[in-house]
């Protein structure tokens, strides 16, 4: 029974494997990469850093090209974050103001003003590698009618990383398991995972002691000593 069962998992598992290398290999890879990076541009619930680390991780084996893969992907991020752009440019303000005061999303949207009113296009760069984070900034930054010119430079550079990053993250899992892609695709995601983690922790220490910074001069005059 139990070798019946591992044989049956084994044979699911070669399945799952087949149909990777089967999509990986067909030249509408890239369309579909493209696809998924624009709209998670916009629609953040689409994985766009999973497809790319994917489609890296086979690059190691041949299939897809791994030139190609990171052009498409830093593509339609770029096209991506010029749909929030333009959305936060021409309905931001009404956007905002329905979000509530103690969410999350709200949180995040004015973390990205405060943000950008001081390093615009660091925190672009930066944003484009937190999921979530990035919308909040790309779309602020059209609320805030941050210069198109400007944005479009900056998130060029930010979606070129991206892509690299993305692709490069995948590649070296597919080399380090070669006979494996699952292993390597998990290693993949693990190491982005672990650059998000790094991130957010990073930025919350900095917000915490510009905070911190900041309560001595909140104070009251008359609670002072």
């Amino acid at each position: 029974m139990a070798t019946g069962r591992a044989g049956s998992s084994i044979g699911s598992m070669d399945s799952v494997l087949d149909l990777l290398h089967q999509t990986m290999s067909s030249p509408w890879v890239y369309l579909a990469l493209f696809t998924i990076a624009v709209v998670d541009g916009f629609f953040p619930v689409v994985p766009s850093e999973t497809a790319v680390i994917t489609a890296g991780v086979f690059a190691a084996t041949g299939q897809p090209d791994l030139p190609a893969v990171i052009a498409v992907a830093a593509a339609g991020a770029l096209v991506g974050d010029h749909v929030s752009y333009a959305v936060g440019r021409h309905g931001g303000g009404r956007l905002l103001a329905r979000l509530p005061g103690d969410g999350r999303r709200r949180a995040a949207y004015e973390w990205a003003r405060r943000g950008i009113a001081t390093r615009g296009g660091l925190i672009l760069t930066v944003a484009r590698y937190i999921p979530g984070g990035r919308t909040a900034v790309t779309m602020t930054m059209g609320a805030a009618r941050f210069p198109r010119r400007r944005f479009l430079v900056f998130d060029a550079l930010a979606a070129g990383s991206w892509g690299v990053y993305s692709a490069l993250v995948g590649y070296l899992g597919g080399l380090a398991f070669e006979q494996d892609p699952i292993r390597g695709l998990l290693l993949g995601l693990g190491l982005a995972l672990t650059v998000t983690l790094v991130v957010e922790v990073t930025r919350w220490l900095v917000g915490r002691r510009r905070a911190a910074a900041a309560a001595p001069a909140r104070e009251p005059a008359g609670l002072r000593r």
